[in-house]
Formats: structure tokens, C-alpha cells, sequence
């Protein structure tokens, strides 16, 4: 048994708590400890495609926002790696996604409060000492081991959703979540079809459809929304992810915040205007040889889906939405590009009665990302519903962090920024001069 007592424990090691991994690791007086049952970081793995990158600039790294003079910065990465002056005649804000996974491997072995292999088990609370207490299995040696803390952070992650009417073939279908894995299947299949509407189901689109000449496969992509959205870069939509626009969203009733969050999922799940462009530019070549044998279809839902294993071929049944008109769609390969979703950790059953939850059930995240009543347990990217589309953005990350520090801390270690946006988002507590407006 580990007798230590550390400040706090976190759970999950993503770019987010990974992130907290850094900015601590240089604070006196400060200790925590990182847990994980991965061997390893490996950051979606199936979807490190070649030319895919990240849809936020290379500042959104670790910890760049929060200190800018920390060496765990990509910039540092880069020059650690000799690879600096490639990057600046590259000419591009956006790092490729393979680059950004590379990073954070680099951070990795620089820090000794990651412990990978640690499958938690469940999590108590010693109400005497007031202490979060973390039980987990050591997979490489098979011990159990118990970790005590006065705080808690809870970043596992999110993971693949998949359609209610896709249930019975998760077997048989892929989801992007392990695209490359099952590319090489996919590709000996005579048809392919994508279901999905975001950024990954661009990229598995534009990359099929690159070797389409040469497996011969008929490919098709699929998607409900109206059409093929892009995100929205412009620069004060971006300022829907500042501190303020998050003390505004967090303080709207929860009827209100969940719908604005269905308005907004084009500003955070579109696809890079730039890789629309690539696919129509694709399309192009493509058609100049002859019309490729592919289908984009938007306007459509997924209402059905059965696998036929004597054909080898899956039945979907589908629906132009704007029509109301009903088809079907036989396919031999099924990519679903469905995306990601927050699933609350079992081993959190000990302590129920601790967790604050709205009426849906979902955690209710305070203001400073804690959802028990002494403000000591946090989470990191599960507060969509709360907090806004912040939430999983990479470049509000190191703002999180540094709120979460100085919970933690009691000590504002890294400035929290209060107001970054040009706009305002509450109605004005004053109202203009009538004399000056007639004036």
C-alpha cells in the first residue's frame, strides 16, 4: 500500500490531463500523480493519417497558452528534434496529427508522475481523513496498488458512439475510431460506405477515394446534415470558446444550454474548409479519366442497418430527409464515422452520493469544473453541457488547467485570464444616454 498522500490524483492520461501533467511538474510544494491503463500515449491512433492535422494551431500545444517558457512547448519539441527551421519554411499554423501524437510521446518521457498501466478499479472517499482514495490493478505486474489524495481529476476521455440501429453489427462494421487498423480489410471489400458528417469522415472519404482507380471499390459517404458543413474558423465565432463567453453560456438555464449546443455543432464538428476543397479538387482529377464510381449524399439518415453474412453485405436503409423519401443501400464494407461521446466511469459507483448531477443524469459541473459540493473533484472535457463547445477544444486546454491549479493549489500559479473577446454576450447593464444618442 502507497502510505503517500498527494495533493491530487488524475485519471486518464489525454492531452488534457497531460497537460496538467506539465504545468505542475514544475511547482514547488505541488505533487500529483497521472493514471492510465494504456502501456503508453497513443492519441488516436486510428486516425493518424498521413496528411490529417489538427484543426487548432500549433500554440494550442500542452502548455504554450498557460507559459509560454515552458519546455515542454511544441516549439521546444521542435527544436529538441531539429526540426525547427523545417517548420518555419513549412509555413503552416496547423501541425499534422502524427506530429502532435509525436509531441506528447516526447513529453511523456520527460516526466516521472505518469503511471501507464494502472487500471482503476474503483475510487472510495475516506470520510475521517478526507481523502480520495484510488484503487487500481498494476497490469504489467498484476499488484493491486491504492493511491490517496486530497483532489481528484477525472480525465478519461471520451469514447466511439455508435447509431442504436448499428448495434447488431459491431462486429462486422468499422467505426473511425479504428480506421487504419481495418483499412486494408476495407479496401479488398467491391463497396464502402461512410456514415458520418465531421472532419473524420472527410478524411477516410478523401483517402479512399485516393486509391479508388486502383482496388476498383465502388464508395459512397453519407450524412443527415444538410450538406457538407465546414468549421467555422472566423475570428469571432472563435471567441465563443473565451472565459467569457463560458461564464455566459454556464449561467443559461440547461434547457437553453442544450439548445444552443445543437445550433453551435457546426462550430466545433465541421470540416476543415481546406480538405473540402482537396476532396472537390480530387473529385475533379478523378472525373477527368472517367466518372469514378462513388455517391455523396447528404440530406440522408441512417434508419436500419442488418449484416447479411451468406452475401457478405450490409442492408442500410435510408431516408432523404428534405424529400421524405425512403431508399435502401447494400454495401460490402461499413465505415462509421459517428464520432465520440462522454461515458461516466463505472469505478465512480463507490461515491455516487458525492457527484452533483442534473436531471438528466449528466454531471453538474460547476463554474470551476468540479462536480462534488467541496469543489475537490474535477473533470476535464465532460463538460460540454455546461461549459460549451470550450470543452473539447484543444486550445482552451491550458485556461482549464490553470483554473484547475489554482483549486487545487489555493495559488493562481499561472494567470487565469478573465477576458479575451472584443464582444460581449450579456445585454448591457447600462443603458446609452438618451441625451448623447439625440445628440
Amino acid at each position: 500500500m502507497n502510505g503517500k498522500i498527494h495533493d491530487f490524483v488524475a485519471i486518464g492520461i489525454g492531452p488534457f490531463n497531460l497537460g496538467l501533467a506539465c504545468l505542475t511538474q514544475p511547482l514547488e510544494g505541488l505533487d500529483g500523480v497521472f493514471l492510465d491503463q494504456a502501456a503508453g500515449f497513443d492519441w488516436h491512433p486510428g486516425m493518424l493519417l498521413e496528411n490529417a492535422t489538427l484543426q487548432t494551431p500549433f500554440l494550442a500545444d500542452l502548455v504554450t497558452l498557460a507559459d509560454p517558457t515552458s519546455r515542454f512547448s511544441f516549439l521546444n519539441y521542435l527544436k529538441s528534434s531539429g526540426r525547427i527551421y523545417a517548420f518555419y519554411i513549412r509555413e503552416d499554423f496547423f501541425m499534422l496529427r502524427q506530429e502532435y501524437n509525436q509531441y506528447c510521446q516526447w513529453v511523456c518521457a520527460q516526466l516521472d508522475s505518469l503511471r501507464w498501466q494502472r487500471q482503476v478499479e474503483r475510487v472510495a472517499y475516506d470520510e475521517i481523513n478526507s481523502l480520495y482514495q484510488v484503487y487500481c490493478q498494476n497490469l504489467a505486474s498484476g499488484e493491486l496498488e491504492l493511491y490517496r489524495a486530497r483532489h481528484l481529476v477525472l480525465g478519461t476521455g471520451t469514447v466511439p458512439l455508435w447509431p442504436a440501429c448499428c448495434q447488431s453489427v459491431r462486429q462486422q462494421a468499422s467505426h473511425s475510431a479504428s480506421y487504419l487498423a481495418d483499412k486494408a480489410a476495407l479496401q479488398r471489400q467491391p463497396s464502402i460506405t461512410i456514415i458520418g458528417s465531421g472532419q473524420s469522415a472527410a478524411e477516410i472519404y478523401y483517402d479512399l477515394l485516393q486509391d479508388i482507380d486502383r482496388y476498383g471499390y465502388q464508395l459512397n459517404w453519407l450524412t443527415r446534415s444538410p450538406r457538407f458543413f465546414p468549421l467555422e474558423y472566423t475570428k469571432l465565432t472563435l471567441e465563443l470558446t473565451s472565459p467569457e463567453y463560458v461564464d455566459y453560456f454556464h449561467q443559461l438555464p440547461l434547457s437553453q444550454r442544450d439548445q444552443l449546443l445543437q445550433q453551435q455543432k457546426g462550430l466545433f464538428k465541421g470540416i476543415n474548409a481546406s480538405l473540402i476543397n482537396d476532396i472537390h479538387e480530387l473529385l475533379y482529377r478523378k472525373h477527368l479519366n472517367g466518372k469514378p464510381d462513388t455517391l455523396l449524399l447528404a440530406n440522408t439518415a441512417l434508419s436500419d442497418c442488418r449484416y447479411d453474412k451468406a452475401q457478405g453485405l450490409f442492408q442500410l436503409e435510408l431516408q432523404q430527409l428534405e424529400q421524405q423519401q425512403r431508399f435502401s443501400l447494400q454495401t460490402a464494407g461499413l465505415v462509421l464515422a459517428t464520432g465520440y461521446g462522454y461515458r461516466q466511469p463505472a469505478f465512480l459507483a463507490p461515491i455516487a452520493g458525492r457527484i452533483r448531477r442534473d436531471e438528466h443524469g449528466r454531471f453538474a459541473v460547476a463554474r470551476d469544473y468540479s462536480i462534488d459540493a467541496e469543489h475537490r473533484l474535477f473533470v476535464q472535457n465532460a463538460e460540454l453541457h455546461t461549459h460549451g463547445l470550450s470543452s473539447p477544444d484543444l486550445g482552451m486546454a491550458c485556461y482549464r488547467n490553470a483554473r484547475l491549479i489554482r483549486s487545487i493549489s489555493g495559488v493562481e500559479h499561472y494567470p487565469v485570464e478573465q477576458r479575451i473577446a472584443f464582444q460581449q454576450f450579456t445585454a448591457p447593464e447600462r443603458q446609452p444616454d438618451p441625451e448623447r444618442l439625440s445628440a
